[in-house]
């Protein structure tokens, strides 16, 4: 018999403000142990929280940019639950009057664009890290670092919209990328930035009710969640297969062996004991800051995707890899905005600057330090006026990628010329020709494919500096006049 999973998925994003949700602490990353911690977010008594406005409009910009309705009036609320890092026992959160609701996040899945829909966003605080006990005893107890516990959150819950782990893999993707472009997180699962639950459930193929649900918790990869998501998915076919029910449970996934464990069962709403935050007032966000959270939205990476392929004629391909960061959008237009033809922009930017940051070398950020616009379009220019070869200028990106410099200081520096003058290159072609008599007969006797290694031999003799174009031209004209009668 035929399954069909339903999937929705609580994305929780670590927003990157200076400080925490309610609290003066630094809200960074890697700080020794418990070290970022006040009598606020540590729960003790007396301690009085204070909303994080900067947190706050993050969370209306990505609404809005969802296109999700931004409650003017929303409430915090006490979400009770009894963990070591936890230190309140209880979490400051959003529950029924959520700051954002509605909307839905455009993901391109190979050839096509599809919208899932959203239910809400909501803004609440992080919790603590615990760390356990090792199998390899390194490590004898459980410690808990409250760094963490307060830091401002979004969470982001879709509707029950996914029946595939690889479309929620796309979405992941495709929120990971809005949240950087926005600026309001790194979005870097294996830092905790960006994490997910999933709630899954299953049913007989053609139906419309929706099967008991379990929730992975915690998934700490894009492709942990779509491996767990599977392993789930294939746990649950098979109990209906053999005839058994399934329990409502929480699980956790591990990626590094593919197992599923049980981490509770049964949870439901009521069990958090959801109530009004009494030391927080009402959430206000008035027209103003609306409109304010709007008019300071960038260009959204799906429209301006759009606009490379209408504007430039671009392919979907290359437009969707060029505003997969904004800051290589940004470059990319600027390059155009030289006068060169835009997809050549495209071609050589996705080649010789993307293999660079693909290694792990650098940023975009770092490589538009090192290589301003102005000096890539000279490197690009040079080859398309025939003033160096492209092996040449490729060399000098990578030079000036290590070291920064002027290109034009380059070239002069280590002679990069193009020789591209017939007067130039005749004499080498002829020599390569008589050097080689058993490709030049093959080519003369139809195999033409030898022309290849021919040039070849050509740009050799020229030490790389000849046109590649010129040269065949050359070799071709060099050849029918050997081929001609008398």
């Amino acid at each position: 018999m035929a399954y069909q999973a339903v999937i929705g998925l609580e994305c929780h994003v670590q927003l990157n403000t200076r400080s925490k949700m309610f609290c003066g602490c630094p809200a960074e990353f890697g700080a020794a142990a418990n070290a970022n911690v006040c009598p606020v977010c540590l729960g003790l008594p007396g301690a009085l929280p204070v909303t994080n406005r900067a947190a706050v409009d993050a969370a209306i910009r990505l609404g809005l940019s969802l296109g999700a309705a931004i409650r003017g009036e929303s409430v915090f609320a006490r979400k009770h639950y009894f963990y070591p890092d936890m230190p309140k026992n209880y979490q400051i959160t959003q529950y029924d009057r959520p700051l954002c609701e509605g909307g839905a996040l455009p993901v391109r899945i190979g050839e096509e664009t599809r919208t899932f829909a959203l239910t809400r966003v909501h803004a609440e605080e992080d919790t603590g890290k615990s760390f356990h006990p090792e199998r390899h005893g390194d490590r004898q107890v459980s410690r808990v670092d409250f760094n963490r516990a307060g830091v401002p959150l979004l969470e982001l819950v879709t509707q029950p919209v996914f029946h595939e782990p690889a479309e929620c893999a796309a979405f992941l993707t495709t929120l990971r990328r809005l949240v950087r472009w926005l600026g309001i997180s790194d979005g870097d699962m294996e830092k905790g930035h960006l994490r997910c639950d999933a709630n899954v459930s299953i049913r007989r193929a053609g139906e419309s009710q929706l099967g008991t649900k379990t929730e992975l918790k915690n998934l700490n990869s894009i492709k942990g969640v779509e491996k767990g998501l599977t392993a789930e998915i294939a746990r649950q076919t098979g109990e209906l297969a053999a005839g058994r029910a399934i329990v409502q449970a929480t699980l956790l996934y591990d990626a590094d062996h593919d197992k599923l464990a049980v981490m509770r069962t049964k949870e439901h709403a009521h069990d958090y004991r959801y109530f009004p935050e009494p030391d927080l007032p009402r959430l206000s966000v008035d027209e103003a800051w609306q409109a304010s959270a709007r008019e300071r939205l960038p260009e959204l990476p799906w429209t301006r995707a759009e606009r490379f392929v209408s504007g430039f004629g671009l392919p979907a391909y290359d437009a969707g890899i060029l505003c997969d960061q904004r800051e290589l959008a940004d470059y990319y237009e600027a390059l155009v905005g030289e006068g060169i033809e835009p997809k050549k922009v495209s071609n050589w930017m996705l080649t010789e600057m993307l293999r660079h940051l693909k290694s792990g070398t650098g940023s975009v950020r770092e490589w538009a330090e090192r290589v301003p616009v102005r000096n890539f379009a000279f490197v690009i220019q040079s080859v398309e006026s025939a003033q160096a070869t492209a092996t040449a200028a490729k060399g000098a990106l990578e030079e000036l990628f290590e070291h920064g410099g002027d290109p034009r200081v380059l070239y002069v520096t280590r002679g990069i010329k193009a020789q591209s003058s017939p007067e130039e290159l005749l004499p080498l072609v002829r020599a390569t020709l008589d050097e080689h008599p058993g490709p030049v007969a093959q080519y003369l006797g139809g195999k033409t494919a030898t022309l290849g290694f021919l040039v070849g031999q050509v740009m050799k003799k020229s030490g790389g500096q000849a046109v590649p174009q010129t040269v065949r031209e050359l070799l071709e004209a060099e050849l029918a006049r050997r081929a001609a009668p008398g």
